[in-house]
């Protein structure tokens, strides 16, 4: 669709520059007949949205993409900040730096820097933000993502899955006895941790049985 309407409007430019030069009446009239065809069939067009145009532009890339996974975040009364480090990204155009938002997310689109293409994507912020007020920022190895909050109150994280996560974590660990709190984060510690972690934990388990065992502690931990 956007490549016709580029076709439509070069059709447009070359007749209007021909109509500079015809002469003959006949011509002319031929001209403008066309002309004017042209623009109706372009103002018939239907428009495009920006998120459309942001995933034509994906789909477009040449070159390697990389999906940017490493950023740091803050927050102000008005604005939730994003910041993403690109080294040399403000020697790029302006226009090769694109973001677009939506209520609850956004997406972030850098072209050709340093021979890649580089994006990132937020999707279920964990509140609105206005699209109309947000915006980017390019500075010295940096994009400031700056998305305007709809309410001035602080978010305690960006997203509404990172609030679950939070809230499943804190539930695992808030009970009323500490040994069975201990016990659901060394669980916790012993599913997620690596060969080395798993054997600590199994030897603090062993002894804290024969501790047990002996009458040393009268806990099981």
């Amino acid at each position: 669709q956007l490549l016709f309407l580029n076709q439509l409007q070069k059709d447009l430019e070359e007749v209007k520059e021909l109509l500079t030069k015809a002469t003959r009446k006949r011509v002319r009239d031929v001209l403008m007949t066309e002309k004017h065809k042209l623009e109706l069939e372009i103002k018939n067009q239907p428009p495009q949205k920006p998120k459309e145009v942001a995933e034509e532009d994906k789909s477009s890339l040449g070159g390697y993409t990389v999906k940017i996974n490493n950023y740091g975040w803050d927050q102000s009364d008005k604005f939730i900040k994003i910041y993403i480090s690109l080294n040399g990204v403000q020697k790029l155009p302006a226009e090769n730096v694109q973001v677009n938002f939506t209520e609850r997310s956004f997406d972030l689109l850098v072209r050709n820097l340093n021979g890649k293409n580089y994006t990132m994507t937020f999707n279920n912020l964990l509140k609105p933000i206005s699209v109309e007020g947000s915006s980017r920022k390019i500075k010295t190895d940096t994009v400031l993502v700056m998305c305007k909050k709809k309410r001035e109150e602080k978010w305690e994280c960006l997203t509404q899955v990172e609030k679950e996560s939070k809230e499943k974590e804190k539930a695992a660990y808030d009970t009323s006895d500490p040994s069975e709190g201990l016990m659901n984060l060394l669980k916790k510690m012993y599913a997620e941790g690596d060969d080395e972690m798993k054997r600590t934990i199994n030897k603090a388990w062993v002894e804290s049985r024969e501790k047990q065992s002996k009458g040393d502690i009268p806990m099981d931990i």
